[in-house]
């Protein structure tokens, strides 16, 4: 039997403007960076997946080292302006694991939805493992580009050499490529662009099946909406990835579980997936 595990590596508050995007063009950016509004403190969850190949781990959560002085770039305005965090030293993802009786030589597999620093910040933790991401994402999110766009790739170990996903075409429900982790192909990295460009999902096939999201949405509430957030580049890519979700959705009985919903936890808990009858959207919308 599979199971999906939550593990909360810590709080994040971010702009009401990053959570639900308002305007367009450079006033999108403007609202996330000086909006007034904050949301509460929203959780940053990393996941588990108990398979009989294996432990695999979806995102690594962040680090208590974001309280130390300097760690996040002044400079940006994003962090000088738009999040806020809240990571206490037994957060961290390692102490976590270890309190679980996991090692890290035990997870088999990680899977990096996006190199966000929420998203990335615990890469420490998973020495020894196959950690998946996006070469598109990584490229990215390198060299001083991606610093200007709020990655933090001096962060990363120095020992880090990920392995890049490699997508068939074989369509999953209404996606149209993925990548399976596990040999009988019950979990599968799927494309999920539109928070970055270059974003992923990792699905768990089962009854029922669980998309753990990244982040498509920040909650599902906005999913359902078809609410976009202020950080995807391209809001029409978005909007298609989202309908493409609520499509799988309607194909078949989905727990949706984006990472700083404070149900997901809930959902997974309660077996709770998606509304059977969300509105159709067209896929490229």
């Amino acid at each position: 039997m599979v199971r999906v595990h939550a593990l909360r590596t810590g709080l994040v508050r971010v702009r009401q403007a990053q959570r639900e995007s308002r305007g367009s063009g450079i006033a999108r950016t403007a609202n996330m960076l000086f909006d007034e509004h904050w949301t509460g403190w929203l959780p940053i969850y990393s996941w588990i997946i108990e398979h009989d190949e294996g432990l695999i781990l979806v995102d690594v959560g962040e680090t208590a080292r974001v309280h130390e002085r300097g760690y996040h770039p002044r400079w940006h305005p994003f962090y000088r302006r738009a999040a806020r965090f809240s990571v206490h030293p037994d957060e961290e993802l390692g102490p976590q694991l270890r309190a679980r009786g996991i090692g890290r030589r035990d997870i088999r597999h990680v899977v990096l939805t996006h190199l966000h620093t929420d998203h990335a910040g615990g890469l420490i933790h998973v020495t020894g493992s196959t950690v998946w991401v996006a070469r598109g994402e990584l490229a990215r999110a390198s060299g001083i580009a991606g610093r200007v766009q709020g990655y933090l790739p001096h962060r990363w170990p120095k020992w880090w050499d990920p392995e890049f996903v490699r997508f068939d075409r074989r369509p999953v429900g209404p996606f149209d490529e993925a990548m399976r982790i596990t040999r009988r192909g019950d979990v599968v990295i799927i494309p999920t662009p539109g928070h970055t460009p270059h974003h992923l999902s990792v699905l768990v096939s089962g009854d029922p099946s669980y998309l753990i999201a990244g982040d498509t949405s920040y909650n599902q509430a906005l999913l359902l909406d078809g609410t976009v957030d202020g950080v995807s580049p391209d809001p029409r890519v978005t909007r298609s990835t989202n309908a493409r979700i609520l499509a799988l959705g309607r194909e078949r009985p989905l727990v949706y579980l984006p990472s700083h919903d404070p149900e997901s936890e809930v959902r997974l808990a309660q077996k709770s997936t998606l509304p059977a009858a969300t509105a159709e959207t067209p896929l490229g919308a």
